[in-house]
């Protein structure tokens, strides 16, 4: 990921603007909604399209005492890049990981089945300190975890056994909600259950963990029954609502960190009938201003939002006219005349009257997740309030 302390006037094609004041304010709104529990904050995924390391660092100096990625190699470069005196969990393994280089690193890895177990166990063995593991728990979103039942026994109970051996310390019990941006949707209460009742199976069994979670972002913000010992903020963290339905933002005392904006390469007058971009799917109505804004698909915006997508350009919101193309697109201008290089907000917090990240997701038919993490490392992350209070 590209990284520049470019001041806001530098004439750059594009920029993703990361307000870190605002991200270490989202990180202790998010606590207080959670006072009884610690937080994570998940930058898996480059935090979402934000930069792993600058946005860990403003939620370690937020309150934040645990980091969550989903892959490993996303939790050893945060090792590298000098968070250490941080938990960081990661998730997502294959057969064969970086399992002794986890091990080494200090980081808490997910189990969720007797494979994983048994090449963690290996790792230790080899490294010669004992791994922080989590047991993971399949309480109803059918993806990653370990059923309940005698899959659920014979993982506890392995786990114990290396345990005693010296080989591994059982950290946390977790698990992950399905429907918890639904607001009352009945597996949300089901699967609580089953996580209370598997996590009592294992504290029986002699699981001592440091840890129990399954609050994901909408718990956190919606359900205080699921706290439990942390609570894993993952898009919230970056001032986004996870759901339209339980509320947006500000609702939850949470603002926007990304503005995502580019220089206006062209504005041209042009007759009415003129067709615009690939397959002509837009025409202008009479004689107009087209704007041509230098990003596209390869940088990320969605091709779904052809014709739908919207950008605040010389303060009134335009709409995406025509296709978006891999590097670019055309907004027409209505006649309107802008200088070249003026300013095209594709999405940040709203206060300027631009669209927000929800909108665009809207526009694509998708999620505000997908619209943040997928802008591409053509575009530069420019952070700014570094070293500021947020």
């Amino acid at each position: 990921m590209s990284e520049t302390p470019a001041p806001r006037s530098a004439p750059l094609r594009a920029r993703a603007e990361i307000d870190l004041a605002a991200l270490r304010a989202n990180v202790r709104a998010l606590r207080a909604l959670a006072p009884g529990a610690a937080l994570m904050a998940v930058v898996k995924s480059d935090a979402y399209g934000h930069g792993a390391v600058p946005c860990a660092r403003a939620a370690v100096e937020a309150g934040a005492t645990w980091l969550g990625t989903a892959t490993p190699e996303e939790a050893l470069e945060l090792r590298r890049e000098g968070l250490r005196d941080v938990r960081v969990m990661c998730w997502l393994w294959t057969p064969g990981g970086p399992w002794r280089e986890a091990v080494e690193a200090d980081l808490d890895v997910s189990v969720s089945g007797m494979w994983a177990l048994d090449e963690v166990v290996a790792a230790a063995r080899e490294a010669g300190v004992p791994a922080r593991v989590q047991l993971k728990a399949d309480t109803g979103l059918g993806r990653n975890g370990c059923q309940p039942g005698d899959d659920w026994a014979e993982l506890v109970a392995h786990a114990l056994r290396a345990e005693e051996a010296g080989l591994l310390r059982v950290t946390g019990l977790w698990s992950h909600f399905a429907c918890a941006d639904e607001p009352g949707h009945p597996s949300i209460a089901a699967q609580l259950t089953l996580f209370r009742e598997m996590v009592a199976y294992a504290e029986e069994a002699g699981v001592r963990p440091e840890v129990r979670h399954i609050a994901n972002s909408p718990a956190t913000l919606t359900l205080p029954e699921t706290h439990f010992d942390l609570v894993r903020t993952g898009v919230a963290v970056y001032g986004i609502s996870p759901s339209p339905e339980l509320g947006s933002p500000a609702d939850f005392g949470l603002r926007p960190v990304m503005t995502l904006s580019a220089s206006v390469a062209l504005v041209k007058r042009v007759p009415g009938g003129h067709g615009v971009s690939y397959g002509h799917h837009y025409v202008t109505p009479g004689e107009t201003t087209l704007g041509l804004v230098p990003v596209g698909y390869a940088d990320g915006v969605p091709r779904h939002a052809s014709g739908t997508g919207p950008v605040l350009v010389a303060g009134k919101w335009r709409t995406v006219a025509g296709r978006i193309a891999m590097d670019q697109f055309v907004v027409d201008l209505g006649g309107d005349e802008p200088e070249t290089g003026s300013e095209a907000i594709l999405f940040g917090p709203g206060d300027r009257g631009e669209p927000t990240a929800e909108d665009w997701a809207q526009a694509a038919g998708t999620i505000a997740y997908e619209i943040v993490t997928r802008i591409g490392s053509r575009i530069p992350r420019v952070y700014v309030n570094e070293g500021q209070p947020g």
